[in-house]
């Protein structure tokens, strides 16, 4: 049995956006596997983002992203319920993640980018990435326009 220690537990929550208390719980049932903690609160999270997912979208963020080589350029747009989460850094970083998903695999629209694997880690999907976002910041989030240009197309 793997010792469950705060560090563990502070880790896992930062990953998962899960509470504390409900994510020392989970490891000591999963006997310390962190694996299987993060697994089991993912799971969790992402049936509470459903529950979450008609609630209106009347805030958010405009976030663009230039290439380094100043050729291809993206602009997304990212919605959520409040200001005050619109200004928080998770959600923020999410959009930026967004927007340079959208700047380097040229989805054709947003459902399509929804789907994309996440090109800073493949094993996981841009959905995937909301949801978490969702999770941690108790609001619905939902990717509204998205815009790509570069160099001679």
């Amino acid at each position: 049995m793997a010792k469950v220690t705060a560090d563990l537990i502070r880790d896992i929550r930062e990953s998962t956006g899960a509470p504390i208390l409900k994510t020392k719980k989970v490891l000591e049932e999963v006997n310390g596997n962190r694996e299987k903690a993060v697994k089991i609160l993912r799971k969790e999270g992402f049936e509470k983002a459903s529950k979450r997912a008609e609630r209106a979208t009347a805030q958010g963020i405009v976030t663009t992203y230039t290439h380094h080589n100043g050729k291809v350029a993206s602009i997304i747009e990212l919605l959520c319920e409040t200001d005050f989460v619109a200004k928080n850094d998770v959600f923020q970083k999410l959009a930026n993640e967004i927007a340079m998903q959208t700047a380097s695999m040229n989805p054709k629209n947003e459902k399509e980018l929804l789907r994309q694997d996440f090109i800073k880690d493949p094993s996981r999907k841009i959905e995937e990435l909301v949801k978490e976002v969702i999770t941690k910041t108790g609001e619905n989030i939902k990717v509204g326009r998205i815009a790509r240009i570069a160099v001679g197309e």
